[in-house]
């Protein structure tokens, strides 16, 4: 089993020496949790994804809920990262543009978590240098993530709510969410200030509210978002497949094209809309986050004044 020589590591994290493998589960001081292809799941019963909850054998019913747990987030970014579940070159630009902040050999010793993990793209670039890394997400996305990193030995997979860890503070060295706290139904900063207890260093990416935008930019934004309000409550795979098409053909890559010319005559295109973001994205990505941009139903924006 995957976690046999992982026990010392579990019982840190989990802050309990009491934890034992029991065929397909493990038993964390009394309580039950099971193991589907390598993943812990603490979800409660009524939040674990249905076709997750399938394979799970005696699985005891419990309705209590959880307001940080929105069922049609989970099942879209269950469903995106399906889609979209491989690691892109890309990817590896994002990540040193994220992490530019973060002296990256200081977290070879060190325990990590990647909370909101998606397909694991984030911790796949650091797999090698940080020494545990502990993944966690409420979507099947977290069984993606599994696959990307099969090569690695030194990570746990978790599939729980991010805000309600059974972990005590200060349990990791280092945390990053990004992406992530502005889809939940709970206060974005709020989020951040509950979940600063598990690290004393913590890398967060919230959506930005548009501060020094221009008005053009915020009435394409306005009309935008009220398109993103309706066409989210879709949850046909190929109606949002279509939409998807429709979308990056007729609304995102004429704007990419204007900057690209722009760029070419010498110009400035940093007012162009999308540009400055997906002008070096190949189509791949773009798709994946024109999906990601309308299929969620909860989108939060902080201002500078907020943070």
């Amino acid at each position: 089993m995957y976690y046999k020589n992982k026990i010392k590591t579990l019982s840190e994290i989990f802050d309990t020496s009491d934890i034992h493998l029991e065929g397909t589960c493990i038993n964390i001081a009394g309580r039950v949790y099971p193991i589907v292809d390598d993943v812990i799941i603490l979800l409660k019963s009524n939040q674990i994804p249905s076709r997750t909850s399938e394979k799970i054998q005696d699985l005891i019913p419990d309705q209590t809920s959880t307001p940080s747990i929105a069922k049609d987030i989970q099942h879209t970014f269950s469903e995106e990262w399906k889609t979209y579940n491989k690691i892109l070159p890309q990817h590896h630009n994002e990540f040193k543009l994220y992490f530019d902040l973060i002296d990256l050999p200081t977290l070879e010793s060190k325990r990590i978590c990647d909370l909101g993990c998606g397909i694991g793209r984030w911790s796949y670039f650091l797999k090698d240098i940080a020494r545990e890394i502990v993944l966690i997400d409420f979507s099947e996305s977290i069984f993606e993530a599994r696959k990307n990193l099969s090569g690695s030995d030194n990570i746990i997979f978790i599939m729980a709510d991010i805000l309600e860890l059974p972990f005590k503070d200060n349990t990791f060295d280092f945390i990053f969410s990004l992406g992530v706290l502005h889809h939940i139904p709970v206060p974005a900063l709020e989020s951040v200030r509950k979940l600063s207890r598990l690290a004393p260093e913590f890398l967060v990416y919230l959506y930005y509210a548009l501060d020094k935008r221009g008005r053009l930019y915020k009435l394409i934004f306005y009309f935008v978002d009220k398109i993103r309000k309706l066409i989210s409550k879709i949850t046909s795979s190929t109606a949002r497949s279509v939409i998807t098409e429709v979308l990056m053909w007729s609304l995102y890559m004429p704007a990419i094209f204007i900057g690209k010319i722009l760029s070419i005559l010498g110009a400035s295109s940093s007012k162009v809309p999308f540009y400055s973001i997906y002008g070096h994205m190949n189509l791949g990505r773009i798709r994946q986050d024109v999906y990601d941009r309308f299929f969620t139903s909860i989108e939060q924006r902080v201002s500078k004044k907020e943070i």
